[in-house]
């Protein structure tokens, strides 16, 4: 967000918090890009405030965060103090959620792998009818990049490669549909989102929630979390790698992008799809 957007939304954060009976002495920014979370002490809530724009993803996240509460899965939770909804104030989405202060640098590929089986085991035990399946999310993905207006300055040459990536991938992974292997997936579980806590390591960021096969989240994590995972095909993971940086390479690519240190991770997420595309012999 603009430093004029930040400090509205920074103000709705806090007014929210405030008037549903929260102590908020000071807002700390955590994060900032198309959406913001922020730190508000000292009753230690995370604040997720969105554009007004995002209120069906805001909602979204809220009902998938709530629903695996109910089936003990290792993730961040709502704040118990306040009704588990969003809230709309100031043409911003609200959801405050519990703050976790994170320990350690690193987790160990076996407790990332563990902390994947425990939440795809809780995914299964999870009805969630309006969960997208992978391919949905690949095909949004294509439109930004086959729309020149969504993202004008995107090469001819990367263009192609982003296109051809998400196109051939998608299709080849995702054949047949919502396949036997299928199921619900956190959807994004790189590392920036496994929280390190006292309570072990938290899955954060639920809105990216989707069906697929678990190769495709486990694609997200270091490669040596996929060797520990039991049944999980190999090739296919690579495949998936490849075809999810195709999908971070599309968002930076969007004209509205407003990833910080934007212009690097446009150059490095071409660089990591075709990396991606050699591991699994496609480039």
């Amino acid at each position: 967000m603009d430093p004029w957007e930040l400090r509205r939304a920074i103000a709705a954060g806090r007014a929210t918090a405030s008037e549903l009976g929260l102590r908020v002495d000071e807002v700390i920014v955590v994060h900032n890009s198309d959406r913001v979370a922020l730190r508000l002490t000292p009753c230690d809530v995370l604040a997720r405030v969105a554009p007004l724009a995002h209120l069906a993803d805001s909602e979204f996240e809220v009902e998938v965060a709530r629903r695996l509460a109910d089936v003990d899965a290792p993730l961040a939770e709502l704040d118990p103090r306040v009704e588990p909804r969003v809230q709309v104030r100031d043409d911003f989405a609200i959801s405050l959620w519990t703050y976790y202060e994170p320990v350690g640098s690193e987790i160990a590929p076996a407790d990332y792998a563990d902390a994947f089986t425990r939440h795809h085991a809780a995914l299964r035990r999870v009805d969630l009818a309006a969960a997208p399946h992978f391919t949905d999310r690949v095909a949004v993905a294509l439109k930004e990049v086959d729309d020149r207006s969504r993202s004008p300055e995107l090469s001819d040459a990367h263009r192609k490669l982003l296109s051809t990536t998400l196109g051939e991938l998608s299709a080849a992974i995702g054949v047949g549909g919502a396949g036997a292997g299928d199921q619900l997936l956190h959807g994004e579980p790189h590392p920036g989102n496994l929280l390190n806590t006292r309570r072990g390591p938290l899955f954060v960021d639920l809105g990216t929630c989707c069906r697929g096969p678990v190769e495709f989240d486990l694609a997200h994590a270091p490669e040596e979390v996929g060797r520990l995972y039991a049944g999980a095909d190999p090739d296919l993971i690579h495949r998936c790698r490849a075809l999810n940086w195709a999908m971070f390479s599309a968002w930076r690519w969007r004209r509205d992008d407003q990833m910080p240190d934007r212009d690097h991770w446009r150059s490095e997420g071409l660089d990591r799809v075709r990396t991606a595309l050699d591991q699994c012999g496609l480039g």
